[in-house]
């Protein structure tokens, strides 16, 4: 790591406030060497990175296993509902917690 941070407090300060975040002065140099040390790290896997390499989401290639998508005997609605605390009109019914109108 370079003596010089790539990322000044004063910056940090400014992405702060576009993100309306409110820091601390103590939050802002914390967050300053942090973020340098971040910024450090991708500076180096960018140097060993070269044209020849593609780039990858995942070190080993993976394969997505899919299955048929078959339809199955399942819970009847009244079944699904058994077990419920509440229902109401065939449905779950929960506590409101957004304070609109039902």
């Amino acid at each position: 790591m370079s003596d010089k941070p790539s990322i000044s407090r004063e910056e940090v300060a400014n992405l702060a406030r576009l993100a309306r975040i409110d820091m601390s002065e103590s939050e802002l140099d914390h967050l300053s060497s942090e973020l340098d040390v971040i910024l450090s790290a991708v500076a180096r896997v960018s140097e060993v990175a070269g044209d020849d390499i593609p780039p990858t989401s995942h070190p080993l290639p993976l394969l997505n296993v899919f299955r048929e998508d078959v339809v199955k005997a399942s819970l009847t609605a009244e079944e699904a509902l058994s077990g419920a605390p509440a229902k109401e009109d065939g449905r779950f019914k929960v506590p409101q917690i957004l304070g609109e109108e039902a």
